[in-house]
């Protein structure tokens, strides 16, 4: 089964209130660095999220993880957080910043999934997706994805299934 490509904020450290930095402007009320947590945070949850816009954070109201968030929590810290253990905020970091980048090219795996491909590409993207399961990555697999020859390779496939596509 296919990860969620949603967020579950629930299941997450606060990843992206910690790991994301954020310039004052019409979208954030403040400048906050990467890797310091944000102010408005309790815990790992938001402490303004029922007035984000009002506040001053529409970049926070229209941001998603695409699922990244809670693989990385859940999948490749065992449920561990930054929170618990301040050792863990540079690796969680990491792992973050690479799961998001699987979490895109699965987007885009699921999406050629739903194309009428023929037999040979339909076993390239079962390969493929296989590569971006739980069970196919650890914390190696994810820091070292954005970049990797695997992103290369699932980003040149997607271009060849072009001829699928109607215009």
């Amino acid at each position: 089964m296919i990860p969620s490509l949603e967020e579950d904020c629930s299941r997450c450290a606060a990843l992206c209130c910690l790991s994301l930095a954020f310039d004052r402007g019409e979208d954030f009320a403040f400048d906050k660095p990467a890797g310091t947590p944000c102010p408005n945070l309790r815990g790992h949850a938001c402490g303004i999220h029922d007035r984000l816009r009002p506040e001053g954070f529409a970049g926070c109201v229209r941001y998603s993880c695409g699922g990244a968030g809670q693989r990385v929590v859940q999948e490749i810290f065992a449920g561990q957080s930054w929170r618990d253990d301040p050792a863990l905020v540079a690796p969680m970091m990491e792992a973050f910043r690479g799961m998001r980048a699987v979490q895109d090219c699965l987007a885009l795996l699921s999406a050629a999934a739903g194309l009428p491909l023929e037999h040979r590409d339909r076993e390239t993207l079962d390969q493929l997706t296989a590569t971006l399961m739980p069970e196919a990555l650890d914390f190696d697999a994810v820091r070292f994805f954005p970049g990797s020859d695997r992103e290369a390779e699932i980003g040149s496939f997607v271009k060849s299934l072009r001829r699928y596509v109607r215009r």
